[in-house]
């Protein structure tokens, strides 16, 4: 495919609709909007596509992603080595993975080049605030990556890492929720508030 090409079917169009969609507040109804209009500019692309505002999706051509996956505010993807995102992956704020490495060269990174290499983040994954991933790396399914990580080699499934580099920290297990969405939340509050006033 054509430089040329590429700029016109991806980089041009998700560029606009980002452009378009950014004064847009944050909620329910404008990350699915923005999802939806942007859809059509990735590899491939599944069905619920969330996007929060500001983000920057480089190489967009070579990004594959799932079903019911939510990208949030501020965060940066490099395609250009292949970047899978599988099905209900949520990436937090300000998450950096970047399918490109920097080389060393003649003391300096500056002009040195890069090595590619592909990664795939792994079903039901999520990567809280400010992580970062490496290329070459798969996150497992089913993960839980603390805020500030940065990953730098493949995770099991099910696990919680954190740190730099990233390391196991325990098993991912099923755990009880009290509340499924903001609506629930809200209607709690309602109930709370109105027992106290009977008081």
């Amino acid at each position: 495919m054509s430089q040329i090409t590429i700029q016109l079917r991806y980089v041009l169009p998700l560029w606009f609709v980002l452009l378009i969609t950014n004064w847009l507040p944050d909620n329910r109804f404008t990350i699915k909007l923005r999802g939806t209009l942007a859809r059509p500019f990735f590899k491939r692309c599944g069905k619920r596509l969330e996007l929060g505002r500001d983000l920057t999706l480089l190489n967009s051509y070579n990004i594959e992603i799932g079903n019911d996956v939510y990208i949030a505010k501020g965060g940066w993807l490099n395609g250009m080595g292949g970047l899978i995102i599988e099905d209900e992956v949520v990436l937090a704020p300000y998450v950096v993975i970047s399918t490109m490495q920097h080389v060393f060269r003649n003391n300096s990174v500056r002009f040195g080049g890069s090595l590619p290499g592909k990664i795939v983040i792994g079903k039901g994954t999520w990567l809280a605030a400010h992580v970062a991933v490496k290329c070459g790396v798969t996150v497992g399914k089913g993960c839980i990556v603390g805020a500030n990580a940065f990953v730098v080699k493949d995770t099991e499934d099910n696990a919680i890492y954190g740190g730099v580099p990233a390391k196991f920290i325990k098993e991912n297990r099923d755990s009880q929720f009290s509340i499924y969405s903001s609506k629930e939340l809200l209607d709690s509050i309602n109930d709370n508030e109105n027992s106290n006033s009977d008081i």
